[in-house]
C-alpha cells in the first residue's frame, strides 16, 4: 500500500475510535437512518449460574425489542460488569461504569446489600438504578429517588404468610432468616402481620449467609427443643439449600412440623438439586403469581436455546427461567422503551460536579448525568404487558396483588391456592370468594401426611397444679392422689373437646390456703404447665400468665343474716313513697287545684264565695280526685282537660302505692340485718372472707379496716360466724364470690340472704403460661362445653338442684318508690296544667282589656294589682253558664237586664252614671226617680226622663245597694235578700216584687 493511502486509512481509524469514545453517542449511517446508542451498565455475579441466566435474559430482551422496533432512533447497549459476589465488587463495578463508560442507567446488582450501596452512587450521579432482584423493604425510592425496583417488595408477601398461619389457627411461629440486608428487611413487617392475627414469635433463628453446618445444627437443636413447630424461612437459595437437608437429618421435617418459605426460596425451587428439593418435601411456599400463557412457553424454549448458545461452558442442562429471569427480561425491555421516549429531548452527556478543593476521592469527582431526571421519569411512567405480566411502577417499585401458594411434594411442587388482599386465600386465581377449608385439605405436610399439624408439641405430660382446699370441696377436692371436683370435671370435659390429644397429670399445691396468687405464680416460674381450680381471673395475675375464657359466672357480693321485719309500725303507710315523692305529689295536688280554680272561678258558682270557702274548694277538689269523689261540676273545657290528665296520674300513683304497701304488709316477712356496704363501714362491724381469696384485698380497697376482717374456710364456719354476730365474736357479713355464696345459700335461704351490689370480676378460668398456644384452643373448647348440656350435668353432679333464694341480690334499701320513678307523669301533668293556665290568662286579658286598662289608672302598683284582681273576681255574664241560667238577663250586646222577670218591672236608670262614682253618689242621683207615684205615673215619668228603660214598683223595693266595681253584674231571684246594682256600663236592671239585693 502506498504511503498516501496508508495515511488516509489511519486517519479514518482515528476518527472512528474518537467518535466511539466512552460517554459519547455513536452515530451509524445505514440507509440514511441515524441511531443513537444509549449506554446501560449491568452489574451481576457473572461467575454464578444465576448471574449468567439473568444476563442472557437481558441480552435476549434487547435483541427482541429492536427486532420488533426497527424504526426506533435509539438503541440500548449493555455493558456488563462482574460484582464478584460481594458489596465491594458491586461498588467497584458501578464506579467503573459511571466514570469510564458514563452509562445512562444501571441494571442490577443481585443482592439487596449490593443494591443499597450502588443506589447511593446512582443517586449522587443522577443515574437510575433498576433492580429486578433487590427485594428488601429497607430499599426504597423515598430514601434514594434514583432507585427503581422492577421486582416486588418483600413486605408485600407478609399478608399471604400471615393468612396461611391464621387459616390453620397456629398461635406461635419461629422466624428463621438470613443475617443480611435481604434477610432482616422483612422481619418487622412479618412481626406486625403476626401481631395482627394474635400469633406470637417466641424465637428468632438468625443465620449468617456463610454459616457453618455446626452453627446451623446448633440452631436446629434449639428449635427442636421448643414446643413451637411452625417455622417461617426467609433466606437466599444458597443458605436455604444447606438448611433443609440438615433439618431433615435432625428430624425437623417429620410429622407435626410446619415449614413456610418466602419467595426468595420458592422462586428458585425448580433450579435446586433434586436431593435438596427432596429434603423440602411438605414445605409451603409463596411466590408472585405469573400467569401461564403460550407466549411464556415459547419464550422459555427460546431462552433455553439462548442460554446454551451464550454459555457453552455450562454443562448443566438449563431449566425453565425463574421469576428473576422474567423480571430481568422485562426490566431491559422497559429501559429500552423509556430511552426511546426521551430520545427527542435527551442530552446524553455528563457535567462535572462543583469544584471542591477538599475532595480527593473518585466519589467526589463523579460527573452528573444531564439526562438522568428525564430518563427516570420516563422509566416510572412506562406501562406494558411483559413476559412476567403487567409492568406497572408505583412509587418506584413494581406492583402485584396476587401470590401463589405452592406445596413441595415428592415429584416437585404443585399449586394449592392463591392469596390476594381483597379475597384472602382461594383455590382459583380469579375467585373472589375465600376458601380456607378447601385449601387446608389439599396440603401434604412434612412426613408425607395430610393431617393438619397443630403447630406445637411437647414431649412430656403437662403438669397441672391444683389447689388444696379446706372447705368448699365441691369445687376442688384433693384426696391423696385422687383429684376431683367441679373444676376438675370441667377441665377434663374441655380437654376432651380439643381436636388433638394432650396428656396431663394433676399435682396438688400444698400451700394453697396461703394465697392463690402464689399458686398462679408457679406457672410463671415454670413449675407448673397450667393451674386448674377455682382461680379467679384478675388483672394483676394476667400480667405474668394467660387465662382462658371464664367458665363460671362472675362477681363478688355479701351474705348477711335475716331478721324479722320490724318495719310494720304505725307509720308504715308512709314507707311506699320516698320523701321526695310525697312532697312532689302534694305540690302537684295544690298546683292542679289552683289551676282548676283560676279557670272556673269567673264562670262557676261552685268555685265562688268568701276566700276561706274558695281555699277550701281548691284543697278539697284536688284531694277528692284521689278517690274520684269530686262533686264540683266543671264548666270549662280547659279545666276538664287538666283534670283528665291529673286523674290519670292519680290512678297510677294510687295503684303503685297500694301495690307497694300490700307487699310490705303481706310478702316481705324477713329483712336483712345489713343492706349496704356503707353501713358496715360506718358501723365498724367485723366482716368475713374466704381464706386465701383475693377478696381480702378487695375489702381493704373498699376502706374496710384490716383489723375488722376475719377469714373462714367452710360453709359451716360462715353460718356460725354470721349467727353469732359482730358483738358475739362473729361477723355482720361475709364477702365472697357468687359461686361460693350460691352454694352456701342452698338450703339456708330462711336464715341468710345475698344483698348489696355485685362487684364485677371475670369469674373462674384456667391458668396457662404467657403466649401458650393452648390458650385459644382451650378457650374455644370451654365455649363448646358451656353452650351444651354437658355443663349442666356437671353442675348438677356437684351442686345438685340449687334453689335460688327469693331475695337474692335484692337492694332492700331502695324498695320505696321515688320521684324519679314517676318523673315522666309529673312532667306531663305539669306541662298540661301550665299550658291551660297560660291559655286562660291570654284569653282573659284579650277579652277584658278595656276594663283592665281602666283599672290600670291607679298610681300605686299594689292598688293596680288589687283593681285587676277585683276585675277578675267578677262574674263573667258572657259565659254560657250564666246565659243558660238567666237567658233574658243578657242583651244582644252583652249587657244585663231581667226584661221578663215575673212580677217585676224594669227600672229606668238615671243617665250620667260613671263607673267611678261611689254607691252614695249613685243613690243620691236616684232622687230623680218617682218612687212615691203609682206604677202608671212612675212609668210615664221614667219614660220621659229615659225612654228606653222601665222601673218597677217602689213599694216592692226594700233596699238597693249599688256597687261600681264592674258593669253587667246583676243578681235577681226570689231567694236573695239583697240586690247589688252595678252601674259602670249601660244600665243593669233588677226588679221584682220580692227582690232584695245581694252582694257576692
Amino acid at each position: 500500500m502506498d504511503r498516501p493511502n496508508l495515511l488516509l486509512y489511519i486517519l479514518c481509524l482515528a476518527m472512528f475510535f474518537s467518535s466511539s469514545s466512552p460517554g459519547r453517542m455513536q452515530v451509524v449511517a445505514a440507509e440514511s437512518n441515524i441511531t443513537t446508542s444509549v449506554n446501560v451498565g449491568v452489574v451481576l455475579d457473572l461467575g454464578s449460574l444465576p448471574g449468567k441466566k439473568n444476563l442472557a435474559s437481558m441480552s435476549m430482551a434487547i435483541d427482541d425489542f429492536y427486532t420488533s422496533h426497527r424504526n426506533f432512533s435509539t438503541k440500548v447497549t449493555l455493558h456488563p460488569r462482574d460484582s464478584e459476589k460481594d458489596v465491594v465488587g458491586a461498588a467497584s463495578a458501578a464506579l467503573y461504569l459511571l466514570k469510564k463508560v458514563q452509562v445512562q442507567a444501571i441494571i442490577g446488582p443481585i443482592t439487596s446489600s449490593q443494591a443499597k450501596f450502588v443506589a447511593e452512587l446512582g443517586n449522587k450521579t443522577q443515574v437510575p438504578l433498576l433492580s429486578f432482584s433487590a427485594t428488601s423493604p429497607s430499599l426504597s425510592s423515598a430514601r434514594t429517588p434514583y432507585f427503581v425496583r422492577t421486582t416486588l417488595n418483600d413486605s408485600s408477601q407478609v399478608g399471604a404468610i400471615a393468612a396461611i398461619v391464621e387459616s390453620f389457627g397456629w398461635r406461635e411461629a419461629v422466624l428463621v432468616y438470613e443475617e443480611s440486608e435481604y434477610g432482616c428487611g422483612i422481619i418487622p413487617f412479618l412481626i406486625d402481620a403476626f401481631n395482627s392475627i394474635d400469633t406470637r414469635v417466641p424465637y428468632r433463628c438468625v443465620l449468617p449467609a456463610n454459616a457453618s453446618n455446626e452453627l446451623i445444627n446448633m440452631e436446629l437443636d434449639k428449635m427442636k427443643a421448643m414446643p413451637t413447630r411452625v417455622f417461617v424461612v426467609h433466606m437466599m437459595s444458597m443458605l436455604g439449600s444447606r438448611l433443609f437437608p440438615l433439618a431433615r437429618a435432625g428430624g425437623l421435617m417429620s410429622k407435626g412440623y410446619v415449614w413456610i418459605a418466602t419467595d426468595g426460596l420458592t422462586n428458585v425451587l425448580d433450579t435446586m438439586d433434586p436431593n435438596v428439593l427432596g429434603s423440602m418435601e411438605g414445605m409451603l411456599g409463596v411466590q408472585p403469581y405469573i400467569p401461564k400463557s403460550t407466549s411464556l412457553s415459547k419464550f422459555s424454549a427460546r431462552w433455553r436455546e439462548r442460554f446454551v448458545r451464550d454459555n457453552p461452558s455450562v454443562t448443566v442442562p438449563p431449566t425453565d427461567p425463574t421469576a428473576f429471569q422474567l423480571w430481568a427480561y422485562d426490566t431491559a425491555w422497559a429501559l429500552a422503551l423509556a430511552a426511546e421516549e426521551e430520545a427527542a429531548k435527551a442530552k446524553y452527556s455528563f457535567r462535572n460536579p462543583p469544584s471542591d478543593n477538599n475532595t480527593s476521592t473518585d466519589l467526589g469527582s463523579l460527573a452528573i448525568s444531564e439526562n438522568g431526571p428525564q430518563l427516570l421519569a420516563a422509566i416510572s411512567s412506562t406501562r406494558f404487558h411483559g413476559i412476567s405480566g403487567d409492568f406497572l411502577l408505583v412509587d418506584g417499585q413494581r406492583q402485584s396483588d396476587v401470590y401463589e401458594i405452592v406445596n413441595v411434594v415428592r415429584n416437585g411442587r404443585r399449586s394449592v391456592g392463591f392469596w390476594s388482599p381483597a379475597s384472602g386465600i382461594t383455590r382459583e386465581v380469579n375467585s373472589t370468594k375465600s376458601s380456607n377449608e378447601s385449601f387446608k385439605t389439599g396440603v401434604i405436610w412434612p412426613g408425607d401426611v395430610a393431617d393438619i399439624p397443630k403447630g406445637w408439641e411437647t414431649g412430656k405430660k403437662l403438669v397441672i397444679g391444683v389447689p388444696v382446699k379446706n372447705g368448699f370441696n365441691q369445687f376442688v377436692n384433693v384426696d391423696r392422689d385422687n383429684v376431683t371436683g367441679y373444676c376438675i370435671d370441667v377441665f377434663n370435659a374441655v380437654m376432651n373437646r380439643l381436636e388433638y390429644k394432650v396428656q396431663y397429670v394433676y399435682e396438688p399445691f400444698e400451700n394453697s390456703p396461703a394465697s392463690y396468687d402464689d399458686l398462679v405464680y408457679q406457672v410463671f416460674l415454670q413449675k407448673y404447665d397450667a393451674v386448674v381450680g377455682d382461680v379467679t381471673i384478675l388483672w394483676n395475675r394476667s400480667l405474668y400468665v394467660d387465662f382462658t375464657v371464664p367458665y363460671t359466672e362472675s362477681g363478688v357480693s355479701m351474705i348477711v343474716p335475716m331478721q324479722k321485719d320490724e318495719s310494720k309500725h304505725m307509720w308504715i303507710f308512709l314507707k311506699p313513697f320516698t320523701t321526695d315523692l310525697w312532697l312532689a305529689s302534694l305540690a302537684f295536688f295544690f298546683f292542679t287545684g289552683f289551676v282548676v280554680w283560676v279557670i272556673e272561678h269567673r264562670i262557676n258558682k261552685e268555685f265562688r264565695g268568701p276566700p276561706s270557702q274558695q281555699f277550701g274548694t281548691i284543697f278539697y277538689f284536688a284531694f277528692s280526685t284521689l278517690v274520684f269523689a269530686h262533686k264540683e261540676r266543671l264548666e270549662s273545657n280547659l279545666s276538664r282537660f287538666v283534670v283528665i290528665i291529673w286523674v290519670f296520674v292519680v290512678l297510677i300513683l294510687t295503684s303503685s302505692y297500694t301495690a307497694s304497701l300490700t307487699s310490705r304488709l303481706t310478702v316481705q316477712q324477713l329483712q336483712p340485718t345489713v343492706a349496704d356496704v356503707s353501713e358496715l363501714i360506718k358501723s365498724g362491724d367485723y366482716v368475713g372472707y374466704q381464706d386465701g381469696s383475693f377478696v381480702k384485698g378487695l375489702l381493704t380497697r373498699l376502706q374496710f379496716d384490716e383489723k375488722k376482717l376475719k377469714n373462714y374456710s367452710t360453709p359451716d364456719q360462715y353460718s356460725e360466724a354470721l349467727l353469732k354476730g359482730t358483738k358475739n365474736g362473729g361477723v355482720a357479713a361475709i364477702f365472697d364470690e357468687i359461686p361460693y355464696l350460691k352454694l352456701f345459700l342452698s338450703g339456708r335461704c330462711a336464715d341468710f340472704d345475698m344483698v348489696g351490689r355485685i362487684y364485677k370480676t371475670d369469674g373462674f378460668g384456667f391458668v396457662l403460661p404467657r403466649g401458650s398456644p393452648l390458650v385459644p384452643d382451650v378457650s374455644r373448647a370451654i365455649l363448646k362445653v358451656t353452650e351444651g348440656n354437658e355443663m349442666s350435668a356437671i353442675e348438677k353432679k356437684w351442686f345438685g338442684n340449687q334453689i335460688t333464694c327469693q331475695g337474692d341480690i335484692n337492694d332492700y334499701s331502695s324498695s320505696s318508690l321515688n320521684f324519679r320513678s314517676f318523673g315522666g307523669l309529673f312532667l306531663i301533668t305539669g306541662v298540661v296544667s301550665s299550658l291551660a293556665l297560660l291559655f286562660f290568662l291570654v284569653a282573659f286579658f284579650y277579652k277584658e282589656w278595656g276594663g283592665l286598662r281602666a283599672a290600670a289608672t291607679e298610681t300605686s302598683f299594689w292598688k293596680r294589682l288589687v283593681a285587676w284582681y277585683q276585675h277578675y273576681d267578677d262574674k263573667d255574664f258572657k259565659s254560657h253558664t250564666f246565659r243558660n241560667k238567666y237567658p233574658e238577663s243578657v242583651n244582644a250586646n252583652g249587657t244585663g237586664g231581667f226584661q221578663n222577670e215575673p212580677a217585676a218591672e224594669v227600672l229606668a236608670w238615671p243617665t250620667g252614671f260613671e263607673g267611678s262614682q261611689s254607691p252614695f253618689s249613685v243613690i243620691s242621683n236616684m232622687s230623680d226617680m218617682n218612687f212615691g207615684a203609682s206604677p202608671e205615673e212612675a212609668m210615664t215619668s221614667t219614660q220621659q226622663n229615659n225612654p228606653p228603660s222601665v222601673v218597677g214598683s217602689p213599694e216592692e223595693v226594700v233596699m238597693a245597694s249599688v256597687e261600681l266595681s264592674y258593669p253587667h253584674n246583676v243578681v235577681s231571684s226570689q231567694e236573695v235578700k239583697e240586690a247589688s246594682l252595678v252601674m259602670s256600663d249601660p244600665p243593669n236592671v233588677v226588679g221584682s216584687a220580692e227582690i232584695v239585693t245581694s252582694a257576692d
